[in-house]
This record gives C-alpha cells, structure tokens and sequence, in this order.
C-alpha cells in the first residue's frame, strides 16, 4: 500500500531524487559508492558547489554578496554559532516556539538577551504582534515557522540590524524578498534532503564584526573561506540536498512550490473549520501551511479514528506531546493525493459519527 507520509522530520523526499540518491550510493564515480569517494575528490566537489549555486539561485541571492554554506549539527548547533559570531552585548529574540526558546538559552551563554515577544502563555499558538526591536541590538533573531505549534510568520520585520531566521521548516516552500535576511539557517531535514546537515545562508558583509574568539569549526567564516569543506562534509546529505533543489528548480522554483503548498493547505484547514469533529490549534491569522495542528473535540473517537487513518496508509500523523492531537506536515515533498486522502478519512469519521 501506498503511504501517505505526514511525519515532521525527518520528512517526505521525492521519490525521484530517494532513487537517485539510493543509486548513488551503490555507484557515483568510476565504480565507488557515493559514501566512499573522497569528499577531496572532483566529483563531490561539484556536488558541493553545484549544491551552494542552486540554494543561492532558488532563494533569488546569487551575486548579492550572500554565501550558502552546508554544516553540520542541525539547527540547534546553530543557535551557538549564531551568538558566536554575531552577538557582541545584546540581540533581540522572539520568542513563538520550542526551538526559538533554545536559541535564546543558547545566545544567553554570550551576551544579553532581550525577548521582544512571546507567546509562550498561550502555549505558542499564535505569533506576536506589535512588539519593539531596539535599534542598538546586535542582532534580531525569529524562527519562521514552527512545526511543533503549527504557527507560521507571514511577515518580517524591516531593519536596519542584522535579521536572522531559523527556516528550518519552510525554507523553499513560499516566496520571499530573501535578500531581508542576513543570516537564515536550516536543518535539511523538512524541505531539502536527509538529516545530517544544515544550510547557513550569510551575508559575508556580516561576518568577523564580533571581538571573542571563534572556535574553528563554529565560525561561519571559516567555512565560507572553505568553501564548506573545512572538515569531512557529510556527503550523502549534502549530495541528496542537492538532487531535491534539482527537482525543486524542474518544477519551476519557489514560486512553483507555493501554489501547490497553498492548495494542500486549503484543502486541509477547510476540512478542520468545517468538520465538527476536529478543532484546530494554531490562531487562524498565524496558521502554517507546511503544519496543520489539530485534535477531536471528543477524545473518545480517537481509538476510531486511529484505526481509520493507519489503515489508510497513512503515517506520522501524531502531535507533538507539548501540544497533543495530531500534526500533519505538508512539505514541498507531499502530494496534494496524501492530503485528499486524509480529509476523505476525517469526513468519512464524521459520517460514522
């Protein structure tokens, strides 16, 4: 049976570039494993570089003085070197989630700390408004979209700071003027490829400001000197990164992805406001169209329901336990198939009902 794959992350791959990806690694170059070449070697150096051109082309910041940077560590090992290497005495953070709280439990080890926002007294199901960035900070720093929660910032700020993002759960899913952006990280794993490492897209301009001392392998300059090859990249990431902005440039890009993003999240909130057995978590205004969240409004259909959408072949479709319910994750990956697949189980639930 065919499976209908709504897990946060790791995530949904295209099926094309799962073949090419799993051919590669039982021969890439004159006969050797894609896991075997050296990562020193012409071939992976192509696929590096080949690689950094396609995200810089995609996100519209080719010859904008922008680097794109594949490392290791995830999004988390970010939060560190985002304060390493930009924090000198004090950056603004907002605060709409798990992840953006860590970051600034990180950047705190570094310098002072302001929280412009916060939603955290609502359990983070809505993005804040209104708040102040002060204009002395080092630097602003928000997380676009939050798959836990389900909340997505349809906007940004406009300043004359630094502006940092942690993309990790949106990059390349909708348009925008990336060029805003000073410094936006993603761990590969939601949109672009396997775990195992993290795009760092950074303005160079930005860099070598702070006066600490920067460990070799936290500092962005360093590896942008080294083309991201300062030590061992992790090959069949970077290389399966690669084959996914392939495909995503085949369809027509960023802008492509999004109208079909925006249908499936259509489709899927339509059926949360319309069923009445389901509620939705996330305010309205704040929704994300890569993570619906949502729950029963009678917990006792949930044996039901459970049995109803496994045996649909669908997976991952459990919330996170800080919210509960369900989560389903609508990456670029996912066919707008998966998601008529289950609304038809959510309706078919309410006929039961």
């Amino acid at each position: 049976m065919k499976k209908h794959n709504f897990s946060a992350g790791p995530c949904i791959l295209p099926q094309e570039v799962l073949e090419k990806s799993a051919q590669a690694v039982l021969s890439f170059d004159d006969g050797l494993s894609l896991i075997e070449i050296s990562h020193r070697s012409k071939a992976f150096i192509d696929v590096m570089e080949n690689a950094s051109a396609l995200a810089l082309e995609l996100l519209g910041l080719e010859g904008k003085g922008y680097k794109a940077l594949f490392l290791q560590g995830g999004a988390s090992t970010q939060f560190l070197a985002v304060a390493l290497n930009l924090l000198e005495k004090r950056a603004a953070y907002l605060n709409t989630g798990t992840w953006s709280d860590k970051a600034i439990k990180e950047a705190k080890l570094y310098g002072d700390i302001l929280e412009v926002g916060s939603s955290k007294e609502a359990n983070f199901n809505y993005i804040p408004k209104g708040y102040k960035i002060p204009t002395d900070a080092d630097y602003f720093h928000c997380t676009s979209n939050n798959t836990i929660f389900g909340t997505q910032m349809k906007s940004f700020p406009k300043l004359d700071i630094p502006l940092v993002c942690d993309m990790s759960s949106d990059i390349f899913s909708r348009t925008l003027d990336f060029s805003k952006f000073d410094l936006i990280y993603a761990g590969a794993q939601k949109n672009m490829g396997p775990a195992g490492t993290t795009l760092v897209v950074v303005k160079e301009e930005i860099l070598g400001k702070v006066t600490r001392k920067i460990p070799s392998m936290m500092d962005y300059k360093v590896h942008a000197d080294k083309e991201s090859m300062f030590n061992t990249p992790p090959v069949f990431a970077v290389y399966t990164s690669m084959l996914t902005l392939e495909w995503l440039k085949s369809l027509g890009g960023i802008e492509a992805i999004e109208k079909e993003n925006f249908k499936k999240a259509r489709l899927m909130y339509s059926e949360i406001d319309l069923n009445p057995l389901f509620k939705g978590f996330a305010a309205t205004a704040d929704r994300s169209t890569m993570n619906a969240t949502f729950s029963l409004t009678d917990d006792k259909l949930k044996v039901s329901f459970d049995a109803m959408w496994k045996e649909a072949g669908i997976n991952g479709l459990n919330g996170h336990r800080s919210v509960g319910g369900y989560r389903a994750s609508m990456y670029n990956a996912l066919p707008l198939e998966s998601v008529a697949t289950l609304v038809d189980v959510m309706s078919e639930l309410e006929r039961k009902a």
